[in-house]
């Protein structure tokens, strides 16, 4: 599967769930998410382009998801390849990991809410002490372009990051 969004930063947020509703877009999640990031030792996978992540939504309900993600471009919009998995066990997962090799490089935590248009997907993202943004992940690049538009943002507003790049601008550590 293909992975395309963008971010756009400090936004707000009552009156982007009022134009999403208005839309027809439904809430699809609202809750914690806890997500590790791990590597090899000699930092093989990021070297590869490759990021792995184990991240837990807890909201409504708990689900795990066991994630592989390839870089594929980051000009106009952050473009990954991505292979996700559901996993009943966040703590076994994490243990499978260590014994294949890996380490956790770091740990990310931040509250959610998330809306379904059609196949196109908006998530209202707040890490502590990060004014909240808003994530619009759609099949192709021309139809998050129209929604970043219709948002009344254009896309010099719209940044191809990835959560460590937004990190980093607003200086902050995500280790453990």
């Amino acid at each position: 599967m293909r992975e395309i969004e963008v971010k756009i930063l400090e936004v707000e947020v009552a009156s982007l769930k009022r134009k999403l509703e208005s839309w027809g877009a439904k809430k699809v999640f609202e809750g914690e998410l806890t997500a590790s990031y791990y590597d090899f030792s000699n930092g093989k996978l990021g070297k590869g382009g490759l990021v792995l992540r184990l991240r837990k939504k807890s909201g409504t309900e708990q689900t795990v998801e066991l994630t592989l993600k390839e870089k594929i471009s980051q000009t106009e919009a952050k473009i990954m390849k991505e292979y996700e998995v559901a996993v009943t066990n966040f703590e076994a997962m994490q243990k499978i990991l260590y014994g294949l090799g890996l380490r956790e490089t770091k740990v990310a935590r931040k509250h959610r809410i998330s809306y379904q248009l059609d196949d196109v997907h908006f998530d209202l993202d707040t890490f502590p002490g990060i004014p909240t943004f808003l994530e619009i992940e759609a099949p192709t690049l021309e139809i998050v372009k129209e929604y970043v538009t219709k948002l009344g943002y254009s896309m010099a507003e719209a940044k191809p990051w990835s959560g460590g790049d937004l990190l980093r601008y607003y200086g902050k550590v995500s280790k453990r």
